[in-house]
């Protein structure tokens, strides 16, 4: 119409897939700080593969959107996801971090010093998740982050919903499980857990969800009020 301006529009089918190129662009689009990136190399040294660098900053962004003041974090590693959570946190938030190994949590010590965070500002708790989580407060958090044993990604989804808030949100890493959960052909039991997941938490009316393509994957929802 006259006078009015024009808009491109982009059918659903129109989508292109992003390249190689692009997806490593936006992964380190952001630049990690000395204490991520030394985090980053000890968690190499003992096996532990932490978040990737451009799910660490959703994680971030998600802490911050959300004024977290209590995180759940479910996997502690070497403490990469925890220094990316805790920025993003309120400067009065508390991160609860649950591993079973501990010298996961001796690392991350180490790293949330490096990053200059108070020991006050972080709760290890040494433990299986299933036995760790069903202890601490129904509704009393934020943001629940899982990355630990992907078998168990349905309970720890079970557990954030009794332990979020309404507002809160749940966020999975490795939701696209190294590329093996849009292929039907493969039926893994790690890889049909998580598709599993995928479709159980698009499905469940008390959360509005987002699988972003971020890393090897990030599968979020925000828990809708009641």
């Amino acid at each position: 119409m006259p006078g009015h301006s024009q808009e491109a529009v982009i059918s659903t089918g129109s989508t292109t897939a992003i390249t190689p190129e692009s997806w490593a662009y936006a992964e380190a689009y952001l630049d990690e700080d000395q204490a991520a990136a030394r985090a980053r190399q000890r968690a190499a040294e003992v096996g532990a593969v932490p978040v990737g660098q451009g799910g660490a900053a959703a994680l971030r962004l998600l802490a911050a959107t959300l004024e977290a003041r209590t995180v759940v974090e479910i996997g502690t590693g070497a403490g990469v996801s925890g220094l990316y959570l805790l920025a993003g946190m309120r400067d009065d938030g508390v991160l609860t971090s649950v591993d079973i190994e501990s010298e996961h949590h001796r690392l991350a010590r180490e790293a949330f010093a490096e990053g200059g965070f108070a020991a006050n500002r972080v709760r290890l708790i040494a433990g299986a998740a299933l036995e760790v989580l069903p202890r601490l407060t129904d509704g009393a958090y934020d943001l629940v982050f899982c990355d630990a044993d992907k078998a168990e990604y349905g309970d720890y989804l079970d557990q954030a919903l009794r332990l979020l808030r309404p507002g809160g949100v749940v966020a999975f890493d490795n939701a696209l499980w190294h590329d093996r959960v849009a292929d039907p052909a493969q039926r893994d039991p790690e890889t049909v857990t998580i598709r599993e997941l995928c479709r159980t938490v698009r499905e469940d009316e008390r959360l509005m969800p987002a699988l972003l393509p971020v890393s090897d994957g990030m599968l979020v929802a925000v828990k809708r009020p009641q």
